[in-house]
């Protein structure tokens, strides 16, 4: 493996140490929302449920190479969802452009699903016209434990120019959604991060909502996703049957304090990403 990775590794993860490094593990406007979404973890203070164990899932990650500085995009596929195997985390993987980033990671969750029947991968898809996105879900459903759409990818003007993304009305999503339900796979929408988007899943009222500003990658409002998830979990738990978050996420405590907010499930990308780097146990990588 090379050592020539775009992580610095710092003794704690926090958006400081990469700042604005894109391609790269940082993120715009000098890591503004990836500082953010760290810093508000320590800050929001618990909230009104009750602490509970709560899902802790891989979230989708591509652009291996130019991001990460892993040796082999579709190396970094097979190795991230090998080690979420063996450390029964449960995994999402996601697409980009080229298309082979969501082919290697089907074939990568495919390839462990023969040692573990009941492997299932939960499966971004970016906002592509209706026609592309459907053809992507139908090459992914062997392996599918929901489809989702990744709607905070908009939000990245290079991709949304290159392969034309689409900002999706709550008309769009509930085609989507019905197009999956008669499939019997549950729809997730990932990217909820303001008022706009909570009227939208209002609307639609997907399975899952997952709370994202794409781990601070992306140029939207200044925020953080934790403190998103304080000022609107209530509102958003009346819309779907499980609630997620990611973003800054870097401890037990970190989880536990989403769960006191309603959180069913956190996605983390950074942290395992780095672990595999480091060639750490997945099963270390919280404490």
């Amino acid at each position: 493996m090379g050592t020539e990775f775009n992580c610095h590794f710092c003794d704690v993860c926090n958006g400081r140490g990469c700042v604005g490094q894109m391609p790269g593990m940082g993120g715009p406007n000098d890591s503004r929302n990836f500082i953010l979404n760290c810093d508000a973890w320590k800050k929001i203070g618990r909230g009104p449920f009750e602490a509970r164990t709560i899902d802790i899932r891989l979230a989708p990650m591509t652009g291996a190479v130019e991001n990460v500085g892993y040796f082999d995009e579709r190396q970094f596929y097979f190795d991230l969802v090998g080690e979420c195997v063996k450390a029964d985390i449960k995994v999402t993987i996601g697409d980009g452009t080229p298309d082979f980033k969501l082919f290697w990671g089907i074939e990568a969750v495919e390839f462990y699903k023969k040692e573990n029947p009941l492997l299932k991968a939960g499966v971004f898809i970016k906002p592509y016209p209706d026609k592309k996105m459907m053809e992507r879900y139908e090459r992914a459903e062997g392996i599918m434990e929901f489809g989702g759409i990744d709607i905070d990818s908009y939000n990245i003007i290079t991709m949304r120019n290159l392969v034309h993304l689409e900002k999706k009305s709550a008309a769009d999503l509930m085609e989507i959604k019905s197009f999956l339900s008669k499939k019997g796979i549950p729809f997730a929408v990932k990217g909820v991060f303001n008022k706009e988007d909570i009227e939208v899943m209002e609307e639609v009222k997907p399975d899952i909502i997952a709370v994202s500003n794409h781990g601070g990658r992306v140029d939207v409002r200044a925020g953080s996703t934790a403190e998103f998830l304080k000022e609107n979990f209530l509102r958003l738990k009346k819309c779907c049957s499980a609630l997620w978050i990611d973003g800054g996420i870097r401890s037990l405590k970190d989880i536990e304090t989403a769960s006191t907010y309603g959180a069913d499930g956190v996605m983390m990308g950074r942290p395992f990403a780095t672990a595999l780097c480091q060639k750490k146990p997945f099963s270390q990588v919280l404490k």
